[in-house]
């Protein structure tokens, strides 16, 4: 993933410290009930499409930007599947983030998928029953995303009641 200028910014005052930060995951479907995933290029695997979210941009409009950036299809925003925060990650350069990802389900309206930037090895459609290996995390934002279910958020804990 590229990182934004603005996360350059601040990772030049306050150096690899833990950046809470919004991410955004598009899960694209075509027509026929295909699934738009990327292999990655940092780390060889294949995924959703995600990115982080500019300044003052809302969430759709993040995720069909990353989707066309990354891959040239023009897509639509149609629901939000997913609201979760992540576990804390390190990159290998030591910075460390941790993303509160806002997963959202698209429809394709057009393009011809392929690698459109610097970030994916290869793109491609891929039905539900003919994956490639994915993460769970990915499997479970997909099967979200195929059902007609409410949108999906940790519980939180109910406070206990004063007596």
């Amino acid at each position: 993933m590229t990182t934004p200028d603005f996360i350059r910014e601040l990772r030049a005052d306050i150096g690899h410290r833990l950046l809470f930060l919004p991410g955004v995951t598009a899960v694209v479907l075509d027509d026929d009930g295909q699934v738009l995933l990327g292999r990655r290029a940092d780390n060889g695997e294949w995924a959703l499409i995600a990115g982080i979210p500019e300044p003052g941009e809302q969430p759709a409009e993040a995720a069909v930007r990353e989707v066309y950036e990354e891959t040239a299809v023009r897509c639509a925003a149609e629901r939000v599947l997913l609201v979760h925060t992540g576990d804390p990650v390190r990159y290998p350069n030591g910075d460390r983030c941790q993303y509160l990802d806002i997963t959202l389900r698209c429809r394709a309206l057009g393009g011809e998928a392929r690698v459109n930037d610097d970030e994916s090895l290869e793109v491609g459609w891929f039905g539900p029953d003919a994956l490639p290996p994915l993460r769970e995390h990915e499997l479970s934002r997909i099967k979200l995303a195929l059902s007609d279910g409410p949108t999906w958020f940790e519980p939180a804990a109910v406070p206990a009641a004063d007596d």
